[in-house]
């Protein structure tokens, strides 16, 4: 379970960093970064607790960081 919290941790950081700096956001690097690690951190424990996802828990990690990316920032903005 550690290991899988980790790596699900790191690519949710790299995908928050590489969003910044391809362009698709335009929050900040640590706020991207920020928005990833949360979304791939409860997506994390809503896998272990009721046992559904994607499959791979890298996959999960990635899509969740991107649903992250989108929805959080979209949903303050006017």
């Amino acid at each position: 379970m550690n290991f899988t919290l980790f790596g699900t941790l790191v690519i949710a950081a790299a995908i928050g960093y590489g969003a910044e700096r391809s362009g698709f956001t335009r929050n900040g690097y640590l706020a991207s970064v920020i928005i990833c690690i949360g979304g791939a951190f409860l997506f994390f424990f809503l896998r272990r607790m009721f046992g559904f996802g994607f499959g791979a828990p890298g996959l999960d990690a990635i899509l969740s960081a991107i649903g992250a990316l989108i929805i959080v920032p979209f949903h303050w903005r006017r």
